[in-house]
């Protein structure tokens, strides 16, 4: 299943500029896979050492943040639109 994953800006050294990239999976850990596949290194910095998401990157499935879902279980339906969004602090 061909879904598309919106790239922040401050990853797309890895796309090669790329704000949308289009990879294949039928769930997230599966989608994170293929785009590392295709683009080596990103998943590192989406996924922690211990293989769950980073504390400080949302990602969302449609409009669902897949921390209240099934995390990196979380199906990715055919043509889903796959947003990480690296979390802001400030103060």
């Amino acid at each position: 299943m061909s879904v598309s994953v919106r790239v922040p800006t401050i990853l797309r050294t890895y796309t090669k500029g790329e704000s949308e990239v289009s990879v294949d999976g039928a769930t997230l850990s599966e989608v994170l896979d293929s785009l590392d596949a295709s683009f080596p290194g990103i998943k590192g910095r989406i996924v922690d050492e211990q293989g769950e998401l980073r504390r400080f990157v949302n990602v969302y499935v449609g409009s669902e943040d897949v921390r209240f879902a099934e995390g990196l279980g979380t199906a990715t339906a055919d043509g889903a639109q796959i947003s990480v969004i690296p979390a802001v602090a400030g103060g």
